[in-house]
């Protein structure tokens, strides 16, 4: 399984939100680059960026940011926040970022997901932010009344590399991520899963290592890993590189 740290950007700073509320943000660096080189170098094979500007205000904000991150490490970078239509993916893509993560647009365009889908293939993951089993949008400001299993599926047969599971409840509360939505969401599709939210200690890791056999690829690591309650270094090799392959979707297949 892949372990995959999160540098969240807000004003340009690495930040780590308090389930997802912009107003319990607490800065870990003033200096994203600099965090970005030291999590490739204690052995992360992708990194995940979120432009919380970008996902609040719609449109990428943090993008000369996220270039400078892709340009200075040599893993694959994956950012979600503020794409909302095919300019703002291409720009995005051309920076040197691997994937686009899409959210918002899932819900309220999901003909434009499955153009870009087409467009860029393996390069499009959906990224899924739950309350409660609902799906949130807008930079979590908004709940809509879709179950997250019921957009998962209709995301997977349009073409979606991978899906990104968060729940907002549990993102950085270090509380533990959720198992039994996790496990209901991976048996639901057959397009690999990303874990995020909770984790807090080598033993929430080595719990969702359970999950693998049902898709669950990976897992993100946000605030654990700034506080120090998770070695990036030991949950490596605890659970493995994971590294797994950009797969065409709908295979089933999983890490490599």
């Amino acid at each position: 399984m892949e372990v995959i740290p999160a540098i969240d950007l807000l004003g340009g700073k690495c930040v780590r939100l308090y389930q997802g509320d912009y107003n319990q943000a607490s800065t870990f660096s003033k200096n994203p680059v600099e965090v970005a080189r030291q999590w490739a170098s204690e052995g992360a094979t992708r990194l995940h960026v979120v432009d919380l500007d970008g996902a609040k205000s719609g449109k990428s904000v943090n993008l000369s940011v996220i270039e400078a991150i892709a340009k200075a490490i040599d893993i694959p970078v994956q950012v979600g926040g503020g794409l909302r239509d095919r300019d703002g993916v291409s720009r995005l893509l051309d920076t040197g970022v691997q994937r686009a993560i899409l959210g918002t647009v899932a819900v309220e365009k999901p003909a434009l997901v499955t153009q870009l889908c087409n467009e860029f293939p393996n390069r499009i993951v959906v990224g899924i932010d739950a309350r409660n089993g609902k799906v949130a949008t807008r930079g979590w400001l908004e709940t809509s009344e879709i179950e997250a299993t019921q957009l998962a599926a209709s995301m997977a047969k349009e073409g979606a590399a991978a899906i990104i599971y968060t729940d907002i409840h549990r993102d950085g509360t270090l509380a533990g991520p959720n198992m039994d939505a996790l496990r209901e969401l991976a048996e639901s599709i057959d397009i690999p899963v990303i874990a995020s939210g909770g984790v807090s200690s080598l033993t929430d890791l080595l719990s969702l290592l359970s999950l693998e056999s049902i898709g669950v690829t990976g897992a993100i690591v946000g605030r654990a890993i700034y506080t120090g309650d998770v070695s990036l270094k030991e949950a490596v090799r605890a659970v493995g590189d994971g590294r797994w392959q950009d797969v065409p979707p709908n295979t089933g297949s999983s890490i490599a």
